[in-house]
């Protein structure tokens, strides 16, 4: 029986599932967290076959002596991980250092963690890459943006979701980035892109090919939502376009992935840019070697009539799956924000839409500066009634 030992397997609260189809195709699955085990849900519970407590998930040394543990009393560890973005670089520490060969080492951790380092993968894949500069002072980043112009970002290099990004627009902003930045963080400096976030989701088997592939869009700028504590909204393609899959498929190769499930970040060019493309084009932006955040895989599950959970269990497992893909759809995400005057009530939403309704929840805390506070997934079968229910859900009362 293989083992996994699964790194905080209740949060989020969904990743559960990923437990459970590990559990179901007869692996040994061992969870490590910092949540006492009589608060786990029954359903984590009963997906794991065994649950380490530690006090605190941030402690290296205890998670460390967790996994020696494990090792002790149940032997070799074949695969480690937490699907999670906060904790990829200590899982490949903990891969290196007990040599557990299924996944990302210490030495890989650059070139998928650094935004500038992963330009280098996305030129090599042929993929335009915006202009960057690593910030150093004040008047070397205005030679920098004498070169790009104004606006500009700005962005820890080593950074998760928008955390602490800044857009740039003139010197007065200039010298409060250098105020506000945090110290001893290297940051990166890119021209700015006007476009569109559109991801390619996938789940890649042993040997770098997809076992499934989706995509999601976001029409409104995560560093917006978060700086702006604005409304949030994305949706799972019913469609992955051809140029995101060709663009995602090049990425994976040029990266090495193999047996992840993974969530690239391209723009999709709204004007022409010089250097960059033409209006609807194709430009790179990240690479995240994990599932999209939050609920996003039950909303890919929604909108293809399918499970990732299994499907990527299944490529745990046994390299390749028999889930069925089924009938396709849009899946649409909002996260109202509290305190603002909506046009129509939660009651309203839901009764207007119950039909469409996948998901009713309260977002944690925790992922509510990107994501709202109050989330609304529902499924629609064209654009134009997905469109009316996003007009509905973020109208305002003037």
């Amino acid at each position: 029986m293989k083992n996994f030992i699964f790194i905080s397997p209740n949060f989020p609260t969904n990743y559960w599932m990923f437990c459970r189809e590990l559990k179901k195709n007869g692996l040994n699955v061992l969870g490590i967290g910092d949540q006492p085990y009589d608060e786990l849900s029954s359903d984590l519970k009963d997906s794991l076959n065994e649950y380490y407590k530690v006090s605190n998930l941030e402690n290296d040394e205890e998670v460390y002596r967790a996994v020696a543990f494990l090792i002790f009393k149940h032997g070799r560890i074949d695969w480690l991980e937490s699907n999670n973005e906060y904790w990829l670089e200590r899982d490949a520490r903990l891969r290196t250092d007990f040599n557990i060969t299924s996944g990302f080492q210490v030495a890989d951790i650059p070139h998928i963690k650094f935004k500038s380092r992963m330009k280098e993968f996305y030129k090599k894949a042929g993929i335009p890459v915006a202009r960057y500069h690593m910030v150093d002072t004040p008047e070397g980043c205005l030679e920098f943006i004498k070169e790009v112009g104004y606006p500009v970002v700005a962005k820890p290099d080593n950074g998760v979701g928008a955390s602490h990004t800044f857009k740039i627009e003139n010197g007065r902003q200039l010298n409060s980035f250098f105020k506000l930045k945090w110290p001893n963080t290297p940051y990166i400096m890119e021209e700015f892109i006007a476009g569109e976030v559109n991801s390619y989701d996938a789940i890649i088997d042993s040997r770098g090919e997809p076992m499934f592939e989706t995509g999601n869009v976001t029409p409104m700028s995560i560093m917006d939502i978060v700086n702006n504590n604005d409304n949030s909204i994305y949706y799972i393609l019913k469609n992955l376009p051809d140029d995101t899959r060709a663009a995602g498929r090049a990425t994976v190769k040029s990266f090495g992935v193999k047996s992840r499930f993974v969530h690239f970040e391209f723009f999709r060019l709204q004007k022409d840019q010089e250097g960059l493309g033409k209006k609807g084009e194709i430009v790179a932006l990240e690479v995240n070697m994990r599932p999209s955040g939050g609920f996003t895989p039950d909303m890919i599950d929604f909108a293809h009539s399918t499970d990732v959970y299994k499907i990527w269990a299944d490529m745990i497992a046994f390299d390749r799956s028999t889930m069925p893909i089924g009938q396709h759809a849009y899946c649409a995400f909002a996260g109202r924000r509290d305190g603002k005057d909506f046009s129509l009530s939660h009651a309203d939403i839901v009764e207007k839409y119950k039909d469409n309704m996948k998901m009713v929840e309260r977002i944690p805390d925790v992922l509510s500066g990107a994501m709202g506070n109050q989330m609304y997934i529902a499924t629609f079968s064209s654009q134009k009634e997905m469109d009316a229910f996003y007009k509905d859900i973020l109208k305002c009362n003037e």
